[in-house]
Formats: structure tokens, sequence, C-alpha cells
């Protein structure tokens, strides 16, 4: 089916051979006011456009759920089918990476029922400008998804990990448990010793099912995408002012998917003052 548009171009096209523009239309049997209509865009529309290329520009990674989400934070209840339309018209969408199937599942662990009840932890790697490599560890809450702690450095010991998260009991209630995988740094006399002090336990993933540790893992992946792979760092203390400010902005004003598009300060915030907030409840395999 010809649409529109093709129409339209094929009445220019004729009328550049000679042809006037009646019987133009008539051979493409295409309305003649329609050559004359112009498309009104409202005041609103046009702010809300440019508040999606600033937006996307800011936030590349950032696709159509999450623009909806702070389209209604700023300019109140738009309708979802508006913002898709300027944000097709603005050409803003993000490409889609294909999905690879699991060919397999495993049993589900202990699901995270409240603030601090379960953590995940994980390691990042990067390199620097010059070629060095240098490592983040992540620790995230599983019920709020808050980026807790992060610890960037050319190298990070066991040690390194029990004294960060020694450092974090100051000012935060430790978890129960800790997912982690079975990397020599978790796996540690040092470890094994600070999780006995602080009574937590430390739950080790199968080996080779990153799946089991779904939370940190999913978390990694966003990390890269909208920090580490958007950023070429000079030196290690550009690094750590980097990763620090994203993981401010990542906490306090990021829409999180599984939380109804809230931010997980937020979204602690509402379940510590008992206020209903509605969220996606994720199986972990």
């Amino acid at each position: 089916m010809v649409n529109p548009q093709q129409k339209q171009a094929a009445v220019g096209d004729l009328q550049e051979q000679g042809l006037s523009m009646r019987t133009s239309c008539s051979l493409v049997q295409f309305e003649r006011r329609g050559l004359y209509y112009k498309p009104k865009l409202s005041e609103e529309n046009l702010q809300i456009t440019a508040y999606l290329k600033e937006t996307a520009f800011n936030y590349v990674r950032w696709g159509l759920p999450r623009m909806v989400s702070v389209v209604r934070d700023k300019f109140g209840a738009v309708n979802h089918k508006r913002v898709r339309r300027l944000y097709c018209a603005a050409r803003l969408q993000v490409p889609k990476r294909p999905r690879k199937h699991t060919k397999y599942r495993t049993k589900p662990l202990v699901q995270a029922e409240r603030p601090n009840h379960r953590w995940s932890m994980d390691f990042v790697s990067d390199s620097f400008m010059y070629g060095r490599r240098f490592r983040v560890l992540n620790v995230i809450d599983d019920f709020t998804r808050e980026l807790i702690h992060q610890v960037v450095d050319t190298s990070i010991s066991g040690i390194r990990v029990a004294r960060e998260l020694s450092e974090i009991s100051v000012h935060r209630r430790l978890p129960e448990l800790i997912v982690c995988d079975n990397g020599p740094e978790f796996r540690s006399s040092v470890m094994f010793k600070w999780s006995q002090d602080n009574k937590v336990d430390l739950s080790f993933i199968a080996p080779g099912k990153p799946q089991q540790n779904a939370f940190v893992e999913s978390f990694n992946g966003k990390f890269r995408k909208e920090c580490l792979d958007l950023n070429c760092f000079s030196d290690l203390l550009e690094a750590r002012d980097v990763i620090m400010n994203w993981r401010l902005d990542y906490n306090m004003n990021r829409p999180h998917s599984s939380l109804n598009y809230m931010p997980p300060a937020k979204f602690r915030e509402n379940y510590e003052n008992n206020v209903d907030s509605k969220r996606v409840t994720l199986h972990v395999v």
C-alpha cells in the first residue's frame, strides 16, 4: 500500500516533468488539499521534544519506557503514545541487542524480602586510555536495587573487600547474606573470617552459573553501557570521580523498570515510610 508521503513525492516528480498540479494529483489519485496541509505542533509538543533530546543526550542508553517516566515527572500526565510519537519523530530510538535464549534453568535462590536482607557483589573491569586495566567492585541491595558502594582501583584483594564492607557497616546495617561468585577475593580466608565476625552468610553461586547472581550481573551491563563505554579515563582519580557521580545519579535520579520506574532511593524512602510502592516482581534463577 502506498502511503500519503510517497504519493506526495510522486506528485512532486510529475510537476518537475512539466505537468500541472491538478493533472499530477489526478494521475496519482491524491487530493490537492493534502499538498497544503502542514501538521500543527503545539508548544507543549515542542517542549517535550526538546526535553527528550536533552535527556537522550545526557543518557544515551535510556529507552522509551524510561523516557515516558521522566516526561511525566516534568509535564504531568502525558499519554505514552504521544511520547512515543515524538520520540520516534526525533529518531531517538536505542538499537536493540538480540536476546540469547537460555538453554537451562536452575532452582531459584532466596528472594530479598526487605532492604538489607540480601546484597550482591561482583567485579567489572575496564582500562585507562594508556592501556592499564582497573577493576570496580559493585555492591547492590537486591530489594531496593540501590548501588550501595563501589570500589575503583587497579587491584582489589580479599583484604580490601573485607575492609570496604566493614566501612559500609559504619553507616548502614549489614545484610543477612551476600551473593557472590567463586572468585579468589570472595573465597579467601580473610572474607571467611569477616563473615563469621559480622554474622553475614556468603552465598556462592554454582560454578559457571552467573544467572544465579542475576541482579548484579544485570546491573553490571547497565553500568558498562551507561558509564564505562561512554567515558575515556586518563587516570584513577578521574575514573573514581566520574564513577562516583554516576552512582549518585543512578540512586537518586535514574528510573528503575523493576521499581515501577522510581529511582532506588525514592523507592526505599517510600518503603520505610510505609507508602504503597508498586514494583515488578522478578524471579531470579
